[in-house]
C-alpha cells in the first residue's frame, strides 16, 4: 500500500483535464479549488474501492469486480451513476474487443503473408529444378541428335 496519504491522490494532470472538459470555456478554476476537488475525488475512489472490496471479501472473493462495484456505489447511495457506468463498461468491452480481433486478424494476415513467401520460395526452387529438368532434356535430345546424325553419316 502506500506509504504517504500524498501517494493516493490521483494525478492533478488529469484532475486538471477533467475540470477543463467539463466547465464551459473561459471559466477559470482556482489551484485551491483543483486541490479541493482532486482530494474529495481521491476519497470517493478510495471509499468506492474499499466498500467494493468489502463486498467482495464477504461473498469469499479475492477479486473485486465491475458487479462488487455497482453494489458498493449502490450502497453508498449514488444509484444515478451506475447505469452510466455500466453502459460505460459495456462500450470499454467492446472496445477491448475490437481491439483484440483487429490483432488477431493482423497476426492471422501476417502469418498467412508468411506461409505466401515461404509457398513462394518452394515454387521458386521448384521452377528453377524445371529449368534444371528442361535443361538435361535439351542437353539428352542434342546428345541423341548428335548420335544419330553419327549414323546417319
Amino acid at each position: 500500500m502506500a506509504e504517504r496519504p500524498e501517494d493516493l491522490n490521483l494525478p492533478n494532470a488529469v484532475i486538471t483535464r477533467i475540470i477543463k472538459d467539463m466547465l464551459p470555456e473561459g471559466v477559470a478554476v482556482a489551484k485551491e479549488a483543483r486541490s479541493a476537488i482532486a482530494r474529495a475525488a481521491s476519497v470517493f475512489v478510495l471509499f468506492a474501492t474499499s466498500s467494493a472490496n468489502n463486498l467482495a471479501q464477504k461473498h469469499k472473493k479475492k477479486t473485486v469486480s465491475a458487479q462488487d462495484t455497482f453494489l458498493a456505489l449502490k450502497e453508498m447511495e449514488f444509484d444515478k451513476f451506475i447505469e452510466p457506468l455500466q453502459e460505460s463498461l459495456e462500450v470499454y468491452k467492446r472496445s477491448q474487443q475490437n481491439k483484440k480481433e483487429q490483432k488477431e486478424a493482423k497476426a492471422k494476415a501476417k502469418k498467412a503473408e508468411e506461409a505466401d513467401k515461404n509457398s513462394g520460395s518452394v515454387e521458386d526452387n521448384s521452377e528453377d529444378g524445371d529449368v534444371s529438368n528442361t535443361m538435361e532434356a535439351s542437353l539428352t535430345t542434342d546428345k541423341e541428335n548428335d548420335d544419330v546424325m553419327e549414323i546417319a553419316e
